[in-house]
């Protein structure tokens, strides 16, 4: 837990992610990036100087096994409240639509829900499980097929829902992530979305396996010419 809660400082306190009072709503899907930073926030709560407030939000897409009383059990362990949102996300997306590329539509319904429900709870703050590896998989989807330099940003604030994003992960990579997974024997949900493993997502992680194998600095290298070039409110620290 100690390399976690240090990533975690690292991005919270580079980007005033949290300040005293803030109710912070957790992005729950049960998997390995939003149980890692729960459980990270959930440590951190315990001595972080400024005080704030944690809940769980899990949007049920309405998939046949989506396992809801996983996710509760997991959160009354740890001591957080949890909160479920239920959803026909599944039905609009693979019935009624049937959209080919389907991942666009899912992840903007998906955060639809998890701002409207944390706002009906009190929340002025969600936090999303993205972690490095998901950041520069990101700047290479934007550069290559849409010929842009840009990544999601570590914080942003929604002006409509009022609602500040923020991504204590951003520097964990997907590797240590799942090195704390194993090592503390945490149960993961299974994967239940079609769409696993076969998404431009997943090309994108291979061609960062590929450069990461054949320079062994293009991580470093990358995230710095992010930060060089303030990239969606990406910065150097000073």
């Amino acid at each position: 837990m100690q390399k976690i809660l240090g990533y975690l400082r690292k991005a919270i306190e580079h980007y005033n992610m949290i300040q005293d009072g803030d109710k912070i709503a957790v992005a729950l899907s049960g998997g390995k990036d939003s149980l890692t930073l729960l459980m990270g926030l959930k440590a951190l709560q315990r001595f972080y100087p400024h005080h704030f407030d944690l809940v769980a939000i899990s949007v049920n897409p309405g998939f046949e096994f989506f396992d809801t009383h996983f996710l509760e059990e997991t959160c009354k362990n740890i001591g957080v409240e949890f909160i479920e949102a239920k959803s026909n996300i599944k039905e609009i997306v693979f019935d009624i639509r049937k959209e080919k590329n389907p991942c666009s539509l899912c992840a903007n319904l998906r955060r639809g829900i998890l701002n409207s429900t944390a706002i009906e709870h009190g929340c002025n703050k969600l936090a999303l499980g993205h972690n490095e590896d998901d950041v520069l998989e990101t700047f290479f989807l934007n550069m290559l097929y849409a010929g842009n330099l840009s990544t999601f940003a570590p914080i942003s604030y929604m002006d409509r829902s009022q609602i500040t994003l923020i991504r204590p992960l951003v520097y964990a990579s997907e590797k240590e992530i799942k090195k704390f997974i194993k090592r503390n024997n945490i149960t993961v949900m299974n994967k239940n979305c079609p769409m696993d493993g076969v998404s431009k997502r997943e090309a994108m992680k291979g061609l960062l396996y590929k450069f990461t194998v054949e320079i062994p600095n293009v991580r470093a290298n990358l995230i710095g010419a992010i930060k060089r070039a303030n990239i969606n409110g990406w910065k150097d620290i000073k």
